[in-house]
């Protein structure tokens, strides 16, 4: 193997360890809560976690029965608040 080629490979990977070491001092940095628009490097990280995790998430769905249930419920709720309020 030439030697200028195993040189260069080094530095790329020299490159990348600098880069991974950047990447968990700003991680360690960052425990504590923070105000604001995050960084450009943590939105991308966040991305990509969201789209993986995307197609695991379902949507609830409820038959219409439940959902007369659950209405006919919230209305004998605001009619005790509503007769509370009134005494």
């Amino acid at each position: 193997m030439d030697i200028l080629k195993m040189i260069g490979e080094l530095h790329a990977e020299r490159a990348a360890i600098d880069e991974a070491l950047v990447t968990l001092e700003r991680l360690a940095r960052g425990r504590g809560t923070r105000r604001g628009r995050p960084p450009a490097w943590m939105t991308l990280v966040h991305a990509s976690k969201a789209t993986r995790s995307g197609a695991e998430q379902r949507t609830r769905t409820l038959s219409s029965e439940t959902r007369k249930r659950m209405a006919e419920a919230q209305k004998k709720r605001w009619a005790a608040y509503r007769k509370a309020q009134e005494a």
